[in-house]
């Protein structure tokens, strides 16, 4: 828990969020790891905050399923299993394929733009061996990739249920890459990926999103079962 709270937290009104994002980002990390239990005394004392809040956090946290209650025995990082993966790929696909379709159909030329400056973001960001800070500035852009190529959909539940998979998914990714170099094919997939938005060819876009994410899980889901 060293790492988790290094900067003190905002007044009250908005210190749930923070501490959301706090934990959030140590459970991403692999700070917190999956299946460990939080003890809540020692969560408070690493960021000097009172329970009221930070169960407020974790139960936040438990909505987007990176925590769970497990019955009277307090809260833990939900723990990783190839079934709950590929439940996360099948949803993501349903989902994020749904919200590039309505995209495409509503987005303007504004929204273009910011999907071809948000890909050209994430290409400039470092790949193969990347420290820690460089590995964390490529998962902030390629995170904004992903919901600028669905912010256009009209839909904020929709935006909002993939933005909760996305991290699901992410945090899965996250550990295979401690021990697997990344895909050599991301950065070719993410530009058609883009082209054919902008383009508004639907069927290719969704095609390649889809297979996008099936890839990542096949590689993810072998790491699993070694």
């Amino acid at each position: 828990m060293s790492n988790t709270a290094t900067t003190p937290l905002p007044a009250p009104a908005t210190l749930s969020t923070a501490l959301v994002v706090r934990l959030r980002d140590a459970i991403m990390r692999g700070e917190l790891l999956p299946g460990s239990k939080l003890n809540l005394d020692r969560l408070r004392a690493a960021f000097g905050v009172s329970l009221s809040p930070l169960r407020e956090a974790l139960c936040r946290l438990e909505n987007d399923g990176l925590v769970a209650l497990i019955d009277q025995r307090g809260y833990r990082v939900t723990p990783v299993s190839a079934e709950n993966l590929t439940e996360i790929i099948r949803l993501r696909i349903e989902f994020e394929g749904l919200a590039i379709r309505e995209a495409i159909e509503h987005g303007d030329i504004a929204w273009e733009g910011r999907v071809l400056g948000a890909l050209h973001q994430l290409s400039r960001c470092k790949r193969g061996s990347r420290s820690v800070a460089e590995q964390e500035v490529w998962e902030v852009a390629h995170r904004a990739f992903h919901a600028e190529l669905i912010a256009a959909c009209g839909m904020p539940l929709l935006r909002q249920f993939c933005a909760t998979l996305h991290d699901q998914s992410d945090r899965y990714r996250r550990i295979f890459l401690k021990k697997h170099r990344p895909d050599r094919d991301v950065p070719a997939e993410h530009t058609a990926m883009a082209h054919a938005v902008i383009e508004r060819r639907t069927r290719d876009a969704t095609r390649i999103l889809r297979e996008h994410i099936e890839r990542t899980g096949r590689n993810i889901q072998a790491a699993l079962q070694k």
